[in-house]
């Protein structure tokens, strides 16, 4: 087996055999109690946090790696926005150290994993889906399926940056649908949903109302990211 070359931390900037070392996993992405549902800090390990069990949603767990700070923001913005497309590799390992230490053996792991799609207009101006990036890149570490458009998006919404969770709703109603003839590979299944950040948890939930109704047993939602309680 072909060894992998060295290469630059990209939070130290140190030489090391993967992309992310372990010293900047360990100090920047610790592992902290969460909220199964939203992955919200937590003081303890809960299943639901107060906020998830009165609003609800259509996903039923959510895995994150680390909150919206530094340096994981800048890393996020410079994949999202800036075509560093390479640094998917790392943000994916981020996610992938999160949900071996979630689980558990009663749970059901995922059969498919799906990109939380982005509209034609943004595919052209950004020449990547983001998600599908991290998507498929976690389906090789954890050896699940993955697929770029089960899920498709109907159309163009606006930014949602300083949209509250009931305008992130209205904005995205009727957003996301299945086409009748991916509906047969998702009918009784549990499915993973992927992203780089959440936020309100407005996209993942309208996502996963779409996947449901086309037939999916369950939703959880994976992220890079997740913004900490006061910057919703």
């Amino acid at each position: 087996m072909a060894r992998a070359l060295p290469s630059l931390c990209v939070v130290c900037r140190d030489w090391h055999a993967q992309g992310l070392c372990e010293a900047c996993l360990q100090r920047f992405a610790p592992w902290q109690p969460r909220c199964a549902g939203c992955a919200r800090l937590t003081p303890a390990d809960v299943p639901r946090c107060g906020l998830c069990l009165s609003q609800g949603s259509a996903f039923q767990h959510c895995i994150t790696g680390v909150d919206y700070v530094p340096p994981w923001d800048r890393l996020i913005t410079a994949f999202k926005f800036r075509q560093q497309v390479e640094l998917a590799d790392a943000l994916s390992r981020v996610v992938q150290r999160a949900v071996l230490a979630a689980r558990r053996p009663d749970t059901e792991p995922p059969a498919l994993l799906l990109p939380v799609p982005v509209s034609r207009e943004r595919l052209r101006e950004r020449g990547y889906n983001q998600a599908w990036e991290l998507a498929r890149r976690l389906g090789r570490r954890l050896c699940f399926d993955s697929h770029p458009d089960v899920l498709q998006r109907s159309r163009d919404t606006a930014h949602q940056i300083g949209m509250t969770r009931r305008e992130r709703e209205h904005n995205l109603r009727d957003a996301f649908w299945v086409e009748p003839a991916q509906r047969a590979c998702l009918q009784g299944r549990h499915v993973a949903l992927i992203d780089d950040v959440l936020t309100t948890g407005a996209t993942a939930h309208a996502a996963a109302l779409a996947l449901t109704r086309a037939g999916a047993a369950s939703v959880d939602v994976w992220v890079v990211a997740r913004t900490p309680l006061g910057d919703e």
